[in-house]
This record gives structure tokens, sequence and C-alpha cells, in this order.
């Protein structure tokens, strides 16, 4: 008999759960929020694992993080700076260096241990955290956003997690941090985008919309967008916020081609 496969088991709704094959366990470590692993799994190549729950995933990861950060900065004309709550695996702020007109990256996250970590086991990501235009703050998002001068940020990217009542992350999705922080801190024209959710037909009313109808209780423009990820077991849902009534949408094919 051959050795007995791993398997790991992920509940996704109180009534179902979402189970793959591990290969190996390729680093793991403990920091003073949560747990930290690395796996090399069978049908999403290596995957990243926050106290158990599935983050990223090589096989797709770049599809999540291009739907959170293309739309928003392709929709600005000219975005040179930018601010991240989150996203200290580093892929956002990798997609955000692509376009060419940014200036100033400045990402802030509570986890030094996620940082150094993915910093060190995310080839692909290794680079992003070496790039001089990224200023990496260890320190609560919204705390770091609020200190901020008004107006200086084109785009505002929120990659957390979700907002579970009473969980760490709830009081960066709510009315009074769009209204009294994220909309002040934005440049005329600026545009915010978070991500938001399972945004799957059955799972949508769970965040993916109240988030959606937050938004709008606050900007004069809101679009909402998904994507299916398949190491996420269904379609994600993001929500882009405009600061300014007057967007243009969709932008021009050219404009995009020439961007």
């Amino acid at each position: 008999m051959g050795a007995k496969r791993l398997w790991l088991e992920e509940e996704i709704q109180d009534d179902l759960k979402w189970i793959y094959s591990v290969k190996s366990i390729l680093h793991t470590e403990v920091s003073d929020f949560q747990d930290v692993e690395l796996l090399e799994t069978g049908p999403f190549g290596k995957v990243l694992l926050l106290d158990g729950k599935l983050q990223s995933a090589e096989a797709d990861e770049r599809v999540y993080h291009e739907c959170l950060v293309h739309p928003a900065l392709l929709h600005h004309p000219n975005p040179k700076k930018v601010f991240i709550c989150g996203g200290g695996e580093g892929s956002t702020a990798r997609e955000v260096l692509k376009h060419k007109s940014v200036e100033k990256v400045v990402m802030v996250d509570i986890d030094k241990v996620v940082c150094d970590f993915c910093e060190k086991h995310l080839e692909d990501n290794a680079a992003t955290f070496k790039d001089p235009r990224l200023e990496l703050i260890i320190d609560d998002a919204k705390a770091q956003l609020e200190n901020q001068q008004d107006g200086a940020f084109d785009v505002i990217i929120g990659d957390l997690a979700d907002p579970v009542f009473g969980g760490p992350c709830y009081q960066l999705y709510t009315q009074e941090f769009y209204e009294s922080i994220v909309k002040a801190k934005l440049a005329p024209g600026g545009i915010f985008v978070t991500q938001s959710g399972p945004a799957g037909v059955l799972a949508h009313t769970e965040v993916f919309t109240p988030i959606n109808k937050t938004l709008a209780s606050v900007f004069p423009k809101v679009v909402p967008y998904l994507q299916h990820i398949p190491s996420f077991a269904d379609c994600w849902g993001w929500n882009m916020a405009f600061k300014s009534a007057e967007v243009a949408l969709p932008l021009p094919e050219g404009e995009l081609d020439a961007r």
C-alpha cells in the first residue's frame, strides 16, 4: 500500500466543507495574531493559509489580485499615490507597481510575520518588497490611514479579511470608516476598491451586497463586479467606489491598450 494521502479540510459554510489534497507542508510559522502555513497542494499548487484558511493559491491568485487592483488604477487617469489596507502577502502591491505612473505605495499590515514569511517564501513577490516605491508599515491600517493627510491618495485599496461582526477587520467596512477616513483621504477624482467576499448566487447576501450598499450610502458612484476564483470554491466580489460621480464607464478600449 502507498503512503497515506494528506487532505486539507476547510469549512466554507456551516453545512459545507471544501477538501483538497496536500502534497507537502513547505513552511510554517506562528505570529502573535495567527498561524501561517505554506502548503503544496494537488489542485492549486502552493497555497498560503492563515489560521487554516486559504488566503491565496499559486494557480489563481493573479486572477484575484488583478481584479482587485487593475480596474481601479485603470479608471484613474494618473494614479501616483496608492494606500493598501492589509495586503501583507505582497501580491496586491506587486500588481499596483506594474503601473508606470505610480510613484509611491503605502502598504499597512498588522502582522510582520506574514509580511516576512511571504517575502521569503513567495518567489513572485520577493522583488515587490524591495521596490523603492513601496513603504511597508507594520501597524493597524485604520489608524495609519486616519493619520495621513486629507486628499493624499489617488487610490485606496482594501485587501482585508471579510467583515465578520466583532472581528479585527469589521471596523474597516463600516459607513463611518468610509465616510470619515477613506473618502477624506482620497484626492479629487480618487477611487476606493475593496475585496467584498463571496459573490455567488447563494452567498452574495453575506458580505458582498451589504458592502455595496454601505459604500453606496457614502460615495456617489459604486461599481460591483465579480469573478470566479476556483481555489475559493465560488465567485468572488469586489466593489469600486468613486469620489466623483463624473466617471465615464466603460473605458475606451484604446485607452486600456495604451496603459
